[in-house]
């Protein structure tokens, strides 16, 4: 990041990133124009910026790919965690390219901009990630304006008036709105989506939603389950009216001590039936939250699909997908819960399970999209914990 802070545009500029700090980026804008705030990360994954993009998870932020060629192979209507975007824009390298993939229908760019999600390129990313990493992740401001003309002063009092993610509950914004029933198993190159399973004989579980991508539904299916998806606002009698054999808890964004207030006497209600319950990345920090152990807000956060997590029952690596700013603090946890998964890359938890209650969770995500398979595991040992319910 240069230390000047013009505020006219260089020639050709039509794009730039203001952070709170008033640091300034200047590029090249696409997708759509105008002007989105809110926190300022970076992910390290290499493909798979569609699922990024469209994972719930990253509500109010913007995101930084350290991988230079983002869009080389257009976007498609499969790809999707969810049906629009829920990051606020990306900051990449090169400009995006035409499409070069047997399974693009358009280009990324024109993607973007059909979501009202807005792009910057020509930015020295290498650059924006070290800041990131030394200074934590920022408040800023993306914008994009066909003419090159910004008002740099207005841009830099909405990043320093953005109030930041701490203390704030995103999952009411993204969750869904009606309890339905998940159908569909997971993609296979030439078939696309399998077909609904048929739910006879299957174990019901019930999903509460805070921000789920579609990939844990997906892989619920294709372990034995039969899946019905509540609010994140979903009540102890909602949940218990369904007659779950198992419960999960998704992922989501903002900060979990927020969506707490609401979520965690519920889950807390949930425990003491003693129904086996499994939690991923929110879900995880709430699962956390309930059975009394703090969360904490990370300095930069894990987000990307090359993370390594150490499983302490046996010492295996399994390599995962990652995406979270907030993390359970492993010290907290009670005397009932057993730490079984930590970061090597910075010794966070990363997974525990109860020892005297059916309940267990993980920080990272097992059904990658995008990402290794290492994890997929999980699912076949939480649904093949569940018994039918008659």
């Amino acid at each position: 990041m240069a230390d000047a802070k013009p505020v006219t545009a260089p020639e050709g500029a039509t794009g730039v990133l203001v952070l709170a700090n008033g640091d300034i980026a200047w590029g090249r804008g696409f997708g759509a124009e105008g002007e989105a705030v809110g926190e300022v990360c970076f992910h390290t994954a290499m493909t798979g910026y569609q699922e990024v993009m469209t994972d719930p998870s990253f509500a109010g932020q913007i995101i930084t790919f350290t991988f230079p060629h983002i869009g080389n192979v257009g976007a498609n209507a499969e790809d999707v965690e969810a049906n629009d975007p829920h990051a606020l824009g990306i900051i990449v390298r090169e400009d995006v390219t035409a499409p070069s993939n047997f399974r693009s229908v358009e280009r990324l760019d024109e993607w973007m901009k059909r979501h009202d999600r807005i792009g910057l390129a020509g930015i020295d990313t290498r650059a924006l990630t070290r800041r990131i990493r030394t200074g934590g992740a920022p408040n800023g401001v993306i914008s994009h304006r066909a003419d090159g003309k910004f008002d740099i002063p207005l841009l830099l009092r909405m990043a320093r008036a953005w109030p930041g993610l701490e203390g704030m509950d995103l999952a009411i914004s993204v969750t869904t709105e009606t309890h339905y029933g998940w159908e569909g198993g997971i993609w296979r190159l030439g078939f696309g989506y399998d077909e609904a399973a048929d739910a006879a004989k299957r174990p019901h579980v019930v999903a509460i939603d805070y921000g789920a991508k579609r990939n844990i539904y997906r892989n619920l299916v294709k372990a034995g389950a039969k899946v019905s998806v509540l609010p994140a606002t979903a009540t102890f009698d909602q949940v218990m009216v369904l007659k779950p054999d198992g419960i999960f808890l998704s992922n989501g964004p903002g900060d979990p001590a927020a969506t707490g207030d609401y979520a965690v006497p519920v889950i807390q209600a949930l425990l003491e039936t003693r129904i086996p319950l499994f939690g991923i990345c929110l879900g995880h920090q709430l699962l956390g939250l309930a059975v009394g152990a703090e969360t904490t807000k990370m300095f930069q956060g894990h987000r990307g699909a090359n993370h390594p997590v150490k499983r302490l029952s046996d010492g295996a690596v399994e390599i995962t997908s990652m995406n979270h700013g907030f993390a359970v603090v492993g010290a907290t946890l009670p005397a009932t819960a057993r730490e079984t998964h930590v970061s090597l890359f910075d010794g966070s938890n990363a997974g525990f399970e109860l020892t005297d209650r059916p309940a267990f969770s993980v920080q990272y995500h097992p059904e990658a999209s995008p990402g290794p398979q290492d994890s997929l595991y999980l699912f076949e040992k939480f649904v093949g914990s569940l018994a039918v319910s008659s």
